[in-house]
């Protein structure tokens, strides 16, 4: 498998997954320039993908929902167009990729997360939940590959200067995961073929992809799971990544 994160956090999400002959796009947030920028730098054409699949409604990860019209759709939660509905912990494949779906925790009805695996091969894709239930930690452990919410700092949280029913939003167990839980979640979940975790969803204001960084770095580090072929990496709100199989 091989992905591309093409934007993570507030402003916008998405994600493009590639195995073999399959497509597939995470979420489509953000504006509609800055996707067709980055499929452009990709020289990606998406007008052949084989689905999207959709985490929830929240804005910044559905404002460019008309511009994929064109793929079938993959939610849980209503996106008020012709979709696939999934449940909870149900399988499927698109194409060559197996989706398993994730029950998440937010303050969007029906959140979920996603487990793609193909040929042995297996991603995890989970933002914007408050916790991680166990019954979903048994289903992601010892993956290859994470895209793994990180959103804030606690106590950078609490020094903005957002009003506090924001910061109690976000705190709590619908909200965002803080840099520490998020931490000890990948801490008892990966494993010895885990080769990369790229921690999403990193907000600009109550947090820093350095501090993002150092906290997963240090909780891994001090339990004796920290690697030298284990990479770590906070995304950007806007930018490329791409990762995943060189062969594929």
């Amino acid at each position: 498998m091989k992905a591309a994160l093409l934007e993570s956090g507030s402003k916008g999400n998405c994600c493009l997954i590639k195995h073999k002959g399959t497509k597939i796009v995470i979420d489509c947030g953000g504006t509609k320039r800055y996707l067709q920028q980055c499929l452009q730098t990709l020289q990606c054409d998406v007008s052949d993908a084989d689905a999207l699949l959709v985490t929830h409604t929240h804005k910044d990860h559905v404002a460019q929902l008309n511009s994929f019209r064109h793929l079938p759709a993959y939610a849980w939660a209503d996106l008020g167009r012709e979709q696939q509905q999934v449940e909870p912990f149900e399988t499927f494949w698109i194409k060559d990729i197996q989706v398993q779906v994730l029950p998440l925790s937010h303050d969007a009805e029906h959140t979920i997360g996603f487990v793609l695996e193909a040929d042995g091969e297996k991603l995890v894709y989970i933002t914007d939940t408050g916790y991680v239930r166990n019954d979903v930690k048994e289903r992601i452990c010892n993956a290859d590959y994470y895209v793994f919410e990180s959103n804030h700092d606690v106590e950078m949280l609490m020094q903005t200067n957002r009003p506090i029913y924001i910061k109690q939003r976000i705190i709590n167990d619908y909200g965002h995961l803080n840099n520490e839980d998020s931490a000890q979640v990948l801490r008892e979940v990966i494993g010895e073929r885990t080769k990369e975790i790229v921690l999403a969803h990193i907000s600009q204001e109550g947090n820093t992809r350095a501090q993002a960084h150092q906290t997963l770095e240090h909780e891994l580090s001090r339990h004796g799971f920290l690697r030298n072929d284990l990479r770590l990496y906070p995304a950007q709100q806007f930018g490329i990544h791409i990762f995943g199989s060189k062969e594929d």
